[in-house]
C-alpha cells in the first residue's frame, strides 16, 4: 500500500509512542500528544499499539490510496469522509482501491490519529519513527507532510489481515466495521476538561493565595502553545520568596511556573530538563484531554493523589488489555 498526499492539512505529522533511553543524552522523547488514541486506532487495525500513524491537528489532509486498505480514526472528529462516504472516528474501516480520505469541520478535540494496517514505513530514528519538528529527524526528512509526498506502509499483521478480510466481505464500497473501541477507551474530550494533577516538588514553593489559584483558578491555553509546551494564561501564580534551583529532570504533563507567574505545561516535544520550579504533574491517565485543547480552550486542575493516579492508570491498562483480547477474539 501506497499512500499520497494530495492537501497537506496544517500539520500532520508521522508519531509513534516516542524514543525511549535517549533523555540522558539530551534527545526528547517526542511522539504522539494523545498517546491513547494513538493506541486505540492501531488497535482497531490490528496493529501493535506501537506502530507509526499520522497525527493530525485541526485541519486535516487529503489522502489518496492505491490499494484497499485498512485504516482507523481515533482521538479528535475532524468529519473525516473516504470517497464522500462519512468515516466516523474509534472504528475500523477498510477504503476501496484509489480512494479519497478527506477531513471537514472540527466537531471535537483538537488532534485525531490515522492507522493504517501495517504501520507506516518511514526509517527509525533512535528507535521512533516519531516526527521530532524542532530537531528535523524521524517521520518524512523531520517535517510536517507536504503535498505530493509518498509513503507506504509495513506488511499488516495475519490479525490485521483478518479485520480486513471480515470487514471486505460486506462489500466492495467502503465499509465502517460494526464495532468500535468501548466507551472506556473513549476520553471525555472537551473544551473546558478538569484535569487531574499531582502537586509538583515546588508546590509549597507558592504564596498561600497562589496555592489556592492552582486548585480554583480557569487556565486558558494561549496562542503561543505547541506539541513542546502549553503557556496557560489567567492567574498569575507567585512563590512566596524568589530561589535559584539546578535544572532538573521534567516529563509530559510537568508544570512549570516561569518569573512571569503564567504556568507553562510541557507536552509531548518537551525538553528533557528544566529549571523553572515544577508545581505539579498532569497524571497520565489524563494526558489525552490535554493533549485535544487548541488555544483559546480553557481548563481547571483539580488535586490527585500518586495512589489514586496510579490506581486509575493501572484501571485503563487493564480496559485496554481487555479490548485487545476481545479484537484478537473476535479475529482468530
Amino acid at each position: 500500500m501506497t499512500c499520497r498526499v494530495l492537501h497537506a492539512g496544517l500539520l500532520t505529522t508521522i508519531q509513534d509512542l516516542g524514543r525511549r533511553g535517549h533523555q540522558r543524552e539530551g534527545i526528547p522523547a517526542a511522539g504522539a500528544m494523545d498517546p491513547l488514541a494513538l493506541r486505540v486506532a492501531n488497535l482497531l487495525v490490528g496493529n501493535d499499539e506501537e506502530a507509526a500513524a499520522l497525527e493530525i491537528t485541526l485541519a486535516g489532509p487529503t489522502l489518496s490510496f492505491d490499494t484497499s486498505t485498512l485504516v482507523a480514526l481515533a482521538g479528535a472528529d475532524l468529519s473525516a469522509t473516504v470517497n464522500g462516504e462519512r468515516a466516523p472516528p474509534w472504528r475500523a474501516l477498510r477504503v476501496p482501491p484509489r480512494a479519497t480520505l478527506s477531513f471537514g469541520q472540527l466537531v471535537r478535540g483538537c488532534r485525531a490519529y490515522l492507522a493504517i494496517g501495517g504501520g507506516i514505513d518511514v526509517p527509525a530514528v533512535l528507535g521512533s519513527r516519531s516526527t521530532y519538528l524542532r530537531a528535523k529527524f524521524g517521520g518524512v526528512s523531520g517535517r510536517a507532510l507536504r503535498r505530493d509526498d509518498v509513503f507506504a506502509a509495513l506488511a499488516p499483521s495475519p490479525l490485521s489481515r483478518r479485520i480486513e478480510a471480515g470487514i471486505a466481505r460486506a462489500g466492495s464500497r467502503v465499509v465502517v466495521a460494526h464495532w468500535g473501541a468501548g466507551p472506556s477507551l473513549v476520553p471525555p474530550y472537551s473544551t473546558f476538561p478538569s484535569v487531574s494533577l499531582l502537586p509538583g516538588e515546588h508546590t509549597p514553593w507558592l504564596t498561600t493565595g497562589s496555592r489556592q489559584q492552582l486548585w480554583s483558578a480557569e487556565f486558558r491555553v494561549g496562542a503561543q502553545s505547541d506539541r513542546m509546551g502549553y503557556r496557560l494564561e489567567g492567574a498569575v501564580l507567585e512563590l512566596s520568596e524568589h530561589r535559584e534551583i539546578l535544572s532538573e529532570a521534567v516529563t509530559f504533563g510537568t508544570v512549570q511556573l516561569p518569573p512571569g507567574g503564567s504556568p507553562i505545561l510541557l507536552m509531548a516535544d518537551r525538553q528533557t530538563t528544566g529549571g523553572y520550579p515544577r508545581i505539579g504533574e498532569v497524571a497520565t491517565v489524563d494526558l489525552p484531554l490535554v493533549a485535544q485543547l487548541k488555544p483559546g480552550d480553557r481548563l481547571r486542575f483539580r488535586p490527585i493523589s500518586l495512589e489514586e493516579a496510579q490506581r486509575q492508570y493501572f484501571a485503563r491498562e487493564a480496559e485496554f488489555a481487555q479490548a485487545r483480547a476481545a479484537v484478537a477474539l473476535r479475529h482468530r
